[in-house]
C-alpha cells in the first residue's frame, strides 16, 4: 500500500478530533477543579495561571486563555493552522470547563495528596487524548511537542523540568505540605505523557 494512502486512512476525521477535544478537555479541567478546590498546584501554563489564580482571586480560565495567547503564533509556524486552531479550541474549552464545573459538584472534604495524584493523573490521560489527534493546550505543551518532533528531547521530559521549576517558584503560595504533593501530582502526570504519547508507535 502507498504511504501516503496508508498515513491518509490513519488520520482521524474531524468528528473524532471533535469528540477528541470534549473528552480532553472535560478530563483535564476536572483535574484542575481537583487541584484548584485542594489549593494544591501543577507545572507549565496552568501552574502560572494557578498562581495568579490565588494571588488574585480572579478566574482561572481567564488567565489559562490569555497567557496561552503568545503561543499560537509558534503554533502557527512551526506546526501549522490544523494544530493551532484544534489547540486554541482546546484551551478554549478547558477555560470555559474548568469554570463551569464547580456550578455541578463542589466537594467539601478533599485530602491534598489524593487531589494532587488523582488530579494529575486525570490531567495527564486528557493530554493523551489531545496529543493522539494532534493538538495540546498551547503554551510549553506547543513547545514541547515541537522539540520532541525534532527529536531533540520527548514531551514529558521537557515539561516535568519546566514544571519542576515553576511548582519549586510556588513555594512562597502554599505549604510545604502542598508543595511535595503538587510536585509528586506533576512527575506522574509527565510520566504518563512520557509512556504513553509514543509518536513511532502511533499514527492516527
Amino acid at each position: 500500500m502507498n504511504t501516503a494512502v496508508a498515513e491518509q486512512s490513519l488520520t482521524h476525521s474531524w468528528i473524532e478530533d471533535l469528540f477528541a477535544i470534549v473528552i480532553g478537555t472535560a478530563m483535564v479541567s476536572f483535574g484542575v477543579i481537583l487541584l484548584r478546590q485542594s489549593g494544591a498546584l501543577t507545572g507549565s501554563i496552568a501552574g502560572v495561571a494557578f498562581l495568579l489564580h490565588y494571588l488574585t482571586h480572579w478566574a482561572f480560565g481567564i488567565f489559562f486563555f490569555v497567557l496561552n495567547l503568545p503561543f499560537y503564533y509558534l503554533a502557527v509556524r512551526r506546526m501549522g493552522w490544523s494544530f493551532t486552531i484544534k489547540t486554541f479550541c482546546a484551551v478554549v474549552c478547558v477555560s470555559v470547563f474548568s469554570e463551569l464545573h464547580p456550578v455541578f459538584i463542589h466537594i467539601d472534604n478533599l485530602q491534598p495528596f489524593y487531589a494532587a495524584i488523582f488530579g494529575n493523573i486525570l490531567m495527564g490521560v486528557g493530554f493523551i487524548v489531545l496529543f493522539r489527534h494532534k493538538m495540546s493546550l498551547g503554551g510549553i505543551n506547543v513547545l514541547a511537542l515541537y522539540l520532541q518532533d525534532k527529536g531533540i528531547i520527548k514531551a514529558g521530559k521537557l515539561q516535568m523540568i519546566i514544571d519542576t521549576f515553576v511548582l519549586i517558584a510556588s513555594f512562597f503560595i502554599v505549604n510545604f505540605e502542598m508543595l511535595i504533593a503538587s510536585l509528586i501530582g506533576a512527575f506522574i502526570m509527565n510520566m504518563i505523557i512520557t509512556i504513553n504519547h509514543r509518536p513511532e508507535r502511533y499514527l492516527g
